[in-house]
C-alpha cells in the first residue's frame, strides 16, 4: 500500500503532461488515452526502478510507449531523422500556448486564432521534431530533461529544436499565405 501511495503522490500529478505528450505524438485523443493508460501500467510495474525526477522518467515511458504504438499502428509516420544534416538558424522560441495576458476580447480572439494556426502547423511536423518542440515549448522541459526522455544527446535536442522550429515557422507562413 505504501508503494501505491508513493506512486500516486509522485507520478499521478504528471498525468496531464503525459496525456499532452501522447496526444501530440499520436495526434488523436482516443489513441493518446490508450497510450497513457499503457504507459501508466508500465510506470507502475517499474516504479521501484525510477531514477531521478518522476516527470522526465514518466514522459520517457510515455514517449517509448507512443513510439511502440506508432510502430505497430502507423509505421508510415515514423520517419528517420538525419541529425547530422546541417542546422538551420535557430528561431525565436514560439509559445502560442501561453494564457492570454490581456482581458481584451480582440486580443483573446487573435491569440486563439494564432494558437489554432500553430497547433495545425505543429501537427504537420514529423514526430521526432514535434516531440522535442512539445517537450520544450509546451511542457517546459530543460534540454537535459528532453535528452533524457528522448534518449538522445543534448546537442541533438538543440539541433532538432532549431530544425523543428524552422519547419514550424515555414508551415505557419505557408498556412498564412494560403489563408490570405
Amino acid at each position: 500500500m505504501a508503494r501505491l501511495a508513493r506512486f500516486e503522490a509522485q507520478v499521478l500529478p504528471h498525468l496531464d503532461a503525459a496525456y499532452n505528450l501522447a496526444r501530440w505524438l499520436t495526434r488523436n485523443d482516443h489513441d493518446a488515452e490508450d497510450v497513457v493508460q499503457e504507459a501508466y501500467l508500465r510506470a507502475m510495474r517499474y516504479f521501484d526502478g525510477m531514477k531521478g525526477e518522476a516527470r522526465p522518467w514518466l514522459l520517457a515511458i510515455v514517449r517509448n510507449t507512443c513510439y511502440t504504438w506508432l510502430e505497430k499502428n502507423r509505421p508510415g509516420e515514423l520517419v528517420a531523422l538525419d541529425d547530422a544534416a546541417p542546422n538551420v538558424a535557430d528561431t525565436q522560441s514560439l509559445n502560442p500556448f501561453a494564457s492570454p495576458s490581456d482581458g481584451n476580447p480582440e486580443v483573446i480572439l487573435l491569440q486563439s486564432a494564432n494558437r489554432k494556426l500553430v497547433n495545425q502547423a505543429l501537427e504537420e511536423l514529423p514526430v521526432g521534431f514535434r516531440e522535442v518542440i512539445v517537450m520544450r515549448e509546451i511542457e517546459d522541459l530543460s534540454y537535459k530533461e528532453i535528452a533524457a526522455v528522448a534518449g538522445i544527446p543534448i546537442g541533438t535536442v538543440m539541433s532538432r529544436l532549431a530544425r523543428g522550429r524552422e519547419m514550424l515557422k515555414r508551415a505557419i507562413e505557408s498556412r498564412m499565405r494560403r489563408a490570405s
